[in-house]
This record gives C-alpha cells, sequence and structure tokens, in this order.
C-alpha cells in the first residue's frame, strides 16, 4: 500500500449548480505519475474524463494536462479543459497573463479566457472535417430512427482532438427524441473517423437556449455524455462553414434527458475564434491515495 497521495478535486463543468452539467476528476502533481497509473485512476474514477495537472513543456503554457477516458487518453476535450482551468484556480494558481490561460495538451495549446466573474471560455483548436457521403444519408436515417435529418446542413465528421459526427435536426424536440441504433450508427461514424453521435437542434424562439445538444459515444466511451465543450466547438464551427450561424453569441442546452440542465456559451469572434464556455463548481475538495 502506497503512502503517496495527490491532491483531488471533483467538479460539475457547464453549470454553477452542484449534481448538474459534467463531472469531471481532477488530479493535481501528476509529473510522477506513469501512463498506466492514470489510466487505471481514471477507471477507478468512471467519469466521462479524468486530467492529471503537470508542469508544462511549452514556455508559454501555465500547465500541462493530460486527459483520460476510463478507456484511453484524448488529445484534448472540452468539458475536462474548463474544469481542469476550474480546479487550477480555486487551488490558488495565478494565470501568467491577467484572466488569461495557456493550456499544454496532446492537441497542442488551447487558450483559455475569462468571460465574466468564474465563467470561463476556451477557444476551439482546429478541426478536420470530413462529410458523409451522401450514399449514407439514408443508413444515416435508419440507424437514427429519425425523419427529422436536416440534410441541408449536411452531416460531418469534425474531429478537434475528439472526433464526433455532427448532425442537425429539424427540432429540439426531435433531439430529445432520439433513440438511435448506436451499433448501425458507429459503423457509419467510423466511416469519417467519428466515434459519437453530436446531435443537434433548434430551440422555437423564446426557448430555454439557441439550440439542444445531445453526445452519445461509440468510440471512447459508451453511453450519454452528458455536457460535451468539443461536440459544441464542432458544431459552432460547422455553423460558421455552412453559412447557419444564428449570430456572433448563441447558447446550448445539453443534458436534459440525463437531468444534468447543462448550458454552453459559444462566442464568435470577427478573427474568426470561437469560444465556448461555461461555469464551473467544485463538488469533492481532497486527496487521492496512488495506486
Amino acid at each position: 500500500m502506497t503512502n503517496r497521495s495527490v491532491r483531488f478535486k471533483q467538479v460539475d463543468v457547464f453549470t454553477p449548480v452542484p449534481f448538474k452539467g459534467n463531472p469531471l476528476a481532477v488530479v493535481f502533481d501528476a509529473d510522477g505519475l506513469e501512463t498506466a497509473q492514470m489510466q487505471a485512476i481514471a477507471r477507478w474514477t468512471n467519469l466521462s474524463e479524468t486530467t492529471f495537472l503537470l508542469s508544462p513543456t511549452d514556455a508559454r503554457a501555465d500547465y500541462r494536462v493530460r486527459i483520460f477516458t476510463t478507456c484511453g487518453e484524448l488529445p484534448f476535450a472540452g468539458h475536462p479543459t474548463l474544469g481542469t482551468a476550474h480546479a487550477l484556480l480555486e487551488s490558488g494558481y495565478r494565470p501568467k497573463t491577467p484572466r488569461r490561460l495557456v493550456q499544454e495538451c496532446g492537441a497542442g495549446l488551447v487558450e483559455l479566457a475569462e468571460r465574466k466573474e468564474g465563467a470561463w471560455a476556451f477557444a476551439a483548436p482546429p478541426a478536420r472535417v470530413s462529410p458523409l457521403p451522401p450514399a449514407q444519408y439514408d443508413a444515416l436515417r435508419a440507424a437514427l430512427r429519425s425523419d427529422a435529418i436536416d440534410f441541408d446542413a449536411a452531416p460531418c465528421g469534425v474531429d478537434n482532438g475528439a472526433p464526433w459526427l455532427v448532425v442537425r435536426l429539424a427540432s429540439a424536440d426531435a433531439v430529445l427524441a432520439l433513440d438511435p441504433d448506436m451499433e448501425a450508427f458507429a459503423a457509419i461514424a467510423e466511416g469519417v473517423g467519428a466515434q459519437g453521435l453530436a446531435a443537434y437542434g433548434p430551440h422555437a424562439a423564446g426557448g430555454p437556449a439557441t439550440f439542444e445538444v445531445r453526445c452519445l459515444m461509440t468510440g471512447l466511451g459508451k453511453g450519454e455524455d452528458p455536457v460535451t465543450g468539443s461536440a459544441n466547438a464542432a458544431i459552432a464551427m460547422l455553423l460558421d462553414q455552412q453559412n447557419r450561424r444564428p449570430g456572433a453569441h448563441y447558447t446550448v442546452r445539453q443534458g436534459t434527458v440525463m437531468g444534468r440542465d447543462g448550458r454552453v456559451t459559444v462566442d464568435y469572434e470577427d478573427s474568426g475564434r470561437v469560444w465556448i464556455g461555461g461555469t464551473s463548481v467544485t463538488i469533492v475538495d481532497g486527496t487521492c491515495c496512488l495506486p
């Protein structure tokens, strides 16, 4: 039995309310951990992601992070980026530049900015886009068991470190009603390098948000992800590419069918950068014994 322990936090991301949003485990002081130890801890937390804070190797970065699901490592993921920044700042860390952070991860350097008190956003990293061939549209309709797919916005595989097949539906209600055949969908997604479904649809004017989003995983993880930064970044980028942006700013509700009520903000800069933001709250604060 080891006597070594490290600081540990569990935070809910994309919500100011405990037990909503998307939970994340954050392990501090992880420089001495081997990859196998990190994976063992991630399996134990049994959350969609667990992050490990390390010293940066790039002088421009404030910190380095490694991101693990229960099954493997990701080069980038959105809610771990925001949740790790929240945990680090709450622990007393002072950024090199006030109200700015630079995260080093497998996808490179990711910039974060404080949007308002307690709410941070990350600049969406570059993505590779692979349109779904139209010959697959009927198969996609059958796999999603939905006639509400809006094919005017071409479904695309989008890989910004976490690869999603982004599909637009006619309405938020159609998103909430989805009950797909995930085995059939996985085969379609694999063809464009995706490992999950990111479905979105518009709310009516005056609704709780601009869009409703749901994310169902087929690769590194299973089931539904409560609230997903990488997928919302992918959706935001496609909205821009397909000339369907609802404005310079919009909001997303996600996790509704899971009772999580996650809230995401999206902001477009004139420079072309897209910022994905939200609030985080700490649930557990203590230490973790190492394997």
